[in-house]
């Protein structure tokens, strides 16, 4: 069992002339302690550790953090097994480079950026694992109320909660912000501010206003979480009526003609790996347009007879108290995909396909969800390429189609809500394409049935 030593800046909240405690963090088996030593700085005089020339009154600080350091990790590694309990006892109690800490009872949360329980999750949770991929941890905020802050937060709980795709979009959001601007206060957030950033984005970085609006949409939930903070007030909010309103690209038709997957689903592909793509895109297809999370977390206990009955990964936070459960028909075809491609230990909890593993950290069955979504879509792609499809047959596709061919097959708005999960009609249809140039001269076809009848 690893256990990281590092010494921190704790810049949650300040204490006088802008001065910050440095502490020594302690993380093991993904909890971490933090120990308050006798020195404050503010956050510059921090910064200044790096540079090869610094005051001698900063050179004998840095000295102390460096020897404190070091003996830790030496102590670290001579308790075996690790516990923080011991490590307490023998080197945090009586060392006089620490302030005498608080009894556990009466330890109180210092942030104000996340509620006490939350913060609890927070200060226990092991972010050592992400750090790499979330270099916004580093960032040093002079105050509360710049975003950095919240972002940090915010992303933090998602990581807590296993959001790590959520938690991705809001980490780029932030280093597109910070590329415009840096780092700035919420009060610099204003009408102005956002227009130059949505023509910057099109104009200099080529974004589409889809993605504009992705970024913005972060940001003001952002800045909702700051205002519900308390850290900066509602009136400077700049969002809505007669303020900022974040641009709206116009939806794409994403699902595929008819006959499109007539085609992909006569193809015999030769390679394994194009077969087996094939093969999930239409297990995701006939399970109500699934996606490939789902799919790839799909347990045999999710089998009752003739159904399939899950939980959308998506909405099984946020829907916790009252979840919809997807109900899906096993047809013929699906059983068959299982059969050949499935595990053969049909424990209950086993997943159904080969995809993810118990053992897997959060991040793990992140990155192996990615390369599934990929392999599908890549693996479709060649396939239309060969049959000349209209559209490109990925994921997105599959669910859009579902929807589309169950409205153009007689379903109701109300029924594809249903099996698609979705908690509002007004999602629903934004699934739901156009009935396509095939039914729709089938429906032209029908307004001259009369000429049937007609006497020559």
């Amino acid at each position: 069992m690893s256990v990281s030593i590092v010494i921190v800046l704790d810049t949650r909240r300040a204490k006088k002339e802008n001065r910050y405690p440095v502490k020594l963090r302690v993380t093991s088996n993904r909890k971490q302690e933090y120990y308050p030593t006798i020195y404050d700085l503010t956050q510059e005089d921090y910064t200044k550790f790096s540079a090869p020339r610094i005051g001698e009154d900063l050179q004998r600080v840095r000295a102390s953090l460096q020897e404190l350091e070091r003996n830790a990790a030496t102590e670290v590694k001579n308790i075996k097994p690790f516990n923080f309990e011991q490590f307490e006892k023998e080197f945090i109690n009586q060392n006089p480079v620490f302030r005498a800490r608080k009894s556990k009872a009466k330890k109180s949360v210092a942030i104000k950026l996340v509620p006490e329980q939350t913060q609890t999750l927070v200060d226990e949770f092991d972010f050592s694992p992400y750090e790499d991929r979330f270099p916004i941890f580093n960032e040093v905020s002079p105050a509360t109320d710049y975003i950095a802050a919240t972002f940090i937060s915010y992303i933090k709980n998602l990581l807590i909660e296993e959001r790590l795709g959520t938690a991705f979009s809001y980490r780029d959001a932030y280093t597109s912000l910070k590329q415009f601007r840096g780092n700035v206060p919420f009060s610099a957030i204003t009408k102005e501010y956002l227009i130059q950033y949505e023509r910057w984005m099109i104009y200099q970085i080529k974004s589409s206003k889809a993605t504009v609006g992705i970024k913005l949409r972060s940001l003001r939930a952002i800045f909702n979480e700051a205002i519900d903070q308390g850290l900066v007030k509602r009136d400077i909010y700049p969002f809505g009526r007669k303020k900022y309103k974040i641009p709206t690209a116009k939806k794409a038709k994403k699902s595929l003609e008819r006959s499109d997957v007539q085609k992909l689903y006569e193809y015999k592909p030769e390679a394994e790996n194009i077969e087996r793509a094939k093969a999930y895109w239409f297990f995701c297809y006939f399970g109500n347009g699934m996606n490939p999370k789902d799919f790839a977390y799909l347990k045999y206990k999710n089998i009752d007879g003739e159904f399939l009955h899950f939980i959308r990964a998506k909405t099984e936070r946020s829907m916790k108290d009252d979840p919809i459960i997807i109900t899906a028909y096993l047809n013929e075809d699906m059983l068959r995909i299982i059969e050949k491609w499935g595990n053969k230990d049909r424990n209950p909890n086993n997943y159904i396909f080969p995809v993810l593993d118990p053992s897997m950290s959060p991040m793990e069955q992140y990155s192996r969800v990615r390369t599934l979504t990929k392999f599908i879509s890549d693996g479709t792609a060649i396939i239309g390429e060969e049959v000349a499809l209209s559209k490109k047959p990925n994921n997105m596709a599959c669910r859009h189609s579902y929807a589309t061919h169950s409205k153009q097959s007689g379903a109701t708005t109300e029924y594809i809500k249903e099996a698609l999960g979705h908690a509002s009609l007004t999602t629903t249809e934004i699934y739901l394409g156009d009935y396509g140039q095939e039914v729709k001269k089938e429906f032209s076809g029908r307004l001259l049935a009369f000429k049937n009848t007609t006497k020559q």
